[in-house]
């Protein structure tokens, strides 16, 4: 399990004492309900649940002998229960209990990382409000293309993570399944019924039909979700990453005034954070392929996927559970720079605005070849030489020739580029709208 990135309230989830008492929890319900129904002796039942505990340490002392974890765990729960202990486990198969259980351990973790991405949200909310009205050039293949504002590509993040958020409700709610249907799935000790009385006990539903195991689609899909927010979280800090560089520098990850950049250039301010979100979105990724190849098992069960849960389920939900914090942190205290957003979107005198004079010389009766063939003459001309772009075409009698000096003007018009923002907005935002003051106060906070 990846410790160092283990916030405490995941990492006692993923403990061994957490572990075993979600074991405990699935047994006494299970032998609860068994007494219910009249298969296991009542005072038996009573006694499990009052007396039955463990110790961690005891736990691994047995399973070092008997080399299999839940004899050695009804082993250790058995010296404290008593003669009544003979109940205990009655019935049931180890992976009744195991995935089971594991099912609720995903349900806890799940609950932290639907935490975590209401937090991204709200934060890429607000601060995708706070810029709505910033200009700054739009890049395709990393060449500027034409404007959009800082807002715009926040919004895009926000709406992607309501997808992921929507995505993985889907995905944690498909893992609420529980199991008790014996070593083959086939019900030879219990009945469906039972079945679904032990499961609605610990709040989850009864899987429809298992083998000795829950079907691995349901533990792949999870995971695969958990790698395609990874993904997101991986898009949004290498666009940071893209924008500190120095040639842009139009946003910057937070940096203190203590924090060092490198042991040889005191001058360095690197996207640190920006750089480790995408590299462990990286392991959460080859995880997921871990999980796919756990949904093939040999004929009702074999261990093959157990042993690689063991260290996928814990690590991924682990990464994710940090990487939304981490990413969170990195554009609620991201150093914005809306004056050099200006400057680079100007730095190619106009070409960026290529597009809407291509529209308008059509408008006014240009064919279409004819008008790309000037207009681009005119912008390759600007790129070599580094000429103003917007002056050629203002100095080009063929094109004033046919389009009013007022109407070029307006092809320039930054102000006609961007007038659709505030329906976009609307269209992902709603009428919602964060507090205005708590933004500014944060935003003056990180100046």
């Amino acid at each position: 399990m990846i410790s160092r990135y283990t916030r405490p309230e995941m990492g006692r989830i993923w403990s061994d004492e957490n572990r075993f008492r979600t074991w405990l929890a699935v047994e006494v319900a299970a032998t609860e309900t068994l007494a219910e129904v009249g298969m296991v002796p009542k005072d038996a039942a009573r006694a499990i649940r009052e007396r039955a505990d463990f110790s961690v340490q005891r736990i691994h002392e047995i399973e070092a002998e008997v080399r299999h974890d839940v004899i050695a765990f009804t082993t250790a729960v058995a010296e404290f229960v008593g003669a009544e202990s003979r109940w205990f486990h009655y019935g049931l198969t180890s992976n009744d209990v195991v995935d089971t259980a594991q099912a609720l351990l995903i349900k806890q973790a799940s609950a932290l990382i639907a935490q975590d991405l209401d937090r991204l949200a709200e934060i890429l909310e607000r601060r995708a409000w706070e810029f709505k009205d910033a200009p700054m050039v739009g890049r395709t293949h990393g060449v500027h293309a034409e404007p959009i504002t800082f807002g715009f590509k926040i919004a895009n993040w926000y709406s992607e993570t309501q997808r992921n958020i929507a995505r993985f409700a889907a995905a944690a709610e498909d893992m609420r399944v529980g199991k008790f249907s014996g070593a083959v799935g086939i019900f030879a000790h219990l009945t469906p019924e039972i079945e679904e009385k032990i499961c609605s006990r610990l709040g989850l539903k009864a899987a429809a039909v298992s083998s000795q195991v829950i079907q691995r689609d349901r533990h792949a899909q999870y995971l695969a979700t958990l790698a395609v927010i990874a993904s997101t979280l991986d898009k949004i800090a290498t666009e940071v990453r893209h924008l500190q560089r120095t040639e842009v520098r139009e946003a910057e990850e937070f940096f203190s005034e203590k924090q060092k950049g490198s042991s040889a250039m005191p001058h360095k301010r690197n996207p640190v954070n920006a750089e480790q979100i995408s590299g462990l979105a990286r392991v959460v990724r080859s995880n997921a392929q871990a999980g796919f190849e756990n949904v093939a098992l040999w004929h009702e069960r074999d261990i093959s996927h157990s042993s690689a849960e063991r260290v996928i389920l814990p690590d991924s939900t682990t990464l994710a559970d940090y990487l939304l914090t981490k990413t969170s942190n990195l554009i609620d205290t991201m150093f914005v720079y809306p004056g050099r957003m200006k400057v680079n979107l100007e730095s190619t005198h106009g070409l960026i605005f290529s597009g809407q004079l291509l529209l308008d010389l059509v408008e006014h009766g240009v064919s279409r070849e004819d008008a790309y063939r000037v207009v681009q003459a005119h912008a390759m001309r600007a790129w070599k030489e580094g000429l103003d772009f917007h002056q050629l075409i203002l100095a080009d009698k063929e094109i004033t020739a046919k389009v009013p000096r007022k109407r070029i003007e307006y092809a320039f018009d930054l102000q006609r580029q961007l007038k659709n923002v505030d329906k976009i907005f609307a269209r992902v935002f709603g009428k919602r709208k964060p507090n205005q003051s708590k933004t500014k106060r944060r935003a003056a906070k990180r100046r």
